[in-house]
């Protein structure tokens, strides 16, 4: 029976981090995942040139029960020193918008780097292997694999959530906490579009594909990013974000014309330009196709000098404040990530170590902390592995 001082579970971002940091420490250390390949998820972020971190990573920028607990990891493990080991393997990067820094070329770049770090300090890679139990033992931890079994003083989580299921994400970590008595808060798909009754739908089907930029608000949050008319609803990165804010039966809020008062402007239209139409005058700060339908909802067919003040009121109201009621979002197929894990009450934050479970660690996405869209959680990847690489 194979022995081991490390195993970690998932060939992820976080857990090759971590499993490259227990290797520069010496120890004996084996990734399984039961992927194909390793790091999926890195592959197909960014649009191919994955987002790895982001300059601004802060604790403000993660969602958690507990917003304190990624504090620790994120100020030891920092967003310079992730660039700083992207540079020592020559991978040209530039920044995109917020700080969001990608790959010039491919994220198999970053891939390989892990791999090859990985490589360089003797940690074993074993693929397309699924662990069907987990068991706690006298001197660690025994794992059965479709009966070959291995033994390790210490086992890390790194499973991630249960986003994306087509790449083969399960709540497998989730399984695995509860085995050993850690609770795990609710989980729910976060960063995914939201979408509409078919009613509504119909009534928008003709902007599907049309972008503008935007301020989208659930209760007190909002941000300003584009946004997308899709065919199930809204995408675009101001709603990835607020998605993971707007919860079941609420509304969001969403102006369309960020900084411009819609009704002064129309206003002033009417005393100056009282020939054009109204939808010419919205189409000056917002998308042809979304400035016709609006003014046709409103009624507002003729010329602007023939709009009185309660018709502009309503059409600046559509723009800069267009309440909507989502029914839902596209789920986890879509979701870039899982909000919700396990508790970290349960766990010690300067290590990720379970605190009543000797040896058992949980590090990434698996764990109640989930970051904004833009290479927050890859920073959170980075900084929650590199933590549980000092302590394993």
């Amino acid at each position: 029976m194979d022995q081991y001082d490390v195993v970690v579970i998932g060939a992820g971002a976080a857990g090759m981090m971590c499993a490259i940091e227990a290797g520069k420490r010496g120890r004996k250390v084996l990734v399984l995942d039961h992927a194909k390949a390793p790091g999926e998820k890195i592959r197909i972020s960014g649009g191919g040139r994955c987002n790895f971190t982001n300059i601004h990573s802060a604790p403000e920028n993660f969602i958690s029960a507990n917003p304190r607990f990624c504090i620790s990891a994120l100020r030891r493990y920092r967003p310079a020193d992730f660039i700083a080991l992207v540079d020592r393997h020559r991978i040209a990067w530039h920044e995109k918008t917020l700080g969001q820094l990608f790959c010039d070329d491919s994220a198999r770049q970053i891939i390989d780097m892990l791999l090859a770090e990985m490589r360089a300090h003797g940690v074993q890679l074993r693929l397309q292997t699924t662990v069907d139990g987990v068991e706690k033992t006298d001197g660690g931890f025994r794992l059965s694999m479709g009966g070959p079994q291995v033994v390790a003083a210490n086992l890390v989580i790194a499973t991630g959530g249960k986003s994306i299921p087509k790449m083969g994400a399960t709540g497998f970590g989730y399984d695995i906490a509860r085995q050993f008595g850690l609770p795990v808060t609710e989980t729910r798909p976060a960063l995914a579009p939201l979408t509409f009754e078919v009613g509504l739908l119909e009534r928008l089907k003709p902007l599907a594909g049309v972008a503008v930029d935007a301020r989208v608000a659930s209760g007190k949050r909002a941000f300003d990013e584009a946004m997308l008319f899709t065919h199930r609803g809204l995408s675009g990165p101001a709603v990835l974000q607020i998605s993971s804010y707007w919860r079941e039966g609420g509304e969001i809020e969403v102006d369309m014309a960020p900084g411009v008062d819609v009704f002064e402007t129309l206003r002033r239209a009417r005393a100056e330009h009282g020939r054009q139409a109204v939808a010419t005058v919205l189409s000056q700060f917002v998308p042809r196709r979304l400035a016709q339908l609006i003014a046709d909802t409103e009624g507002a067919t003729g010329n602007v000098a023939d709009a009185p003040d309660k018709l502009l009121r309503r059409i600046a109201t559509a723009v800069n404040a267009w309440r909507v009621k989502p029914v839902g979002s596209e789920g986890y197929r879509t979701a870039e990530v899982t909000l919700g894990g396990v508790d970290t009450e349960a766990l010690d934050s300067r290590t990720m170590a379970a605190k009543a479970v000797p040896g058992l660690y949980f590090i990434g996405e698996v764990v109640d902390v989930t970051g904004w869209l833009g290479g927050y959680n890859f920073q959170w990847a980075w900084a929650s592995g590199w933590s549980a690489g000092q302590a394993v």
